[in-house]
């Protein structure tokens, strides 16, 4: 079982920058793959950006170029670094883990994990 827990997550004004944080309870190696999604208010969850064990990465076409998703393996520990936040960034965050190998083909599909952090809130303003 994989626990996840977010934070980092907060109100910034458009072109700042935050870092968010997701601790994860299970080893390198019993996590293919993790990402990080949102949801905003009225709209559909979002793959923002993935990356797997070997450390290829994906991501949405809106935050190409603003956003930087890594990972600390000593630390159990999933980071996105988002640069240049826009208004249409603000949304529930959520992190993602899944520990099949099929899930390297499917990165940013929501069905392709099956744990889930609590969410951490962002909002950027104008």
């Amino acid at each position: 079982q994989v626990q996840l827990a977010e934070s980092g997550g907060g109100s910034v004004q458009s072109g700042g920058s935050l870092r968010l944080s997701c601790a994860a309870s299970a080893t390198t190696y019993s996590r293919n793959c993790m990402s990080w999604f949102r949801q905003a208010p009225g709209k559909e969850r979002e793959g923002v950006a993935g990356i797997t064990s070997g450390g290829s990465t994906d991501y949405a076409d809106s935050v190409k170029g603003r956003f930087t998703i890594s990972q600390d393996n000593a630390k159990n520990t999933l980071y996105l670094q988002m640069n240049n936040l826009k208004p249409e960034d603000t949304a529930m965050y959520y992190c993602a883990a899944s520990s099949t190998v099929g899930c390297y083909f499917q990165l940013l599909r929501s069905s392709t994990y099956t744990y889930w952090g609590q969410g951490t809130q962002v909002t950027v303003s104008s």
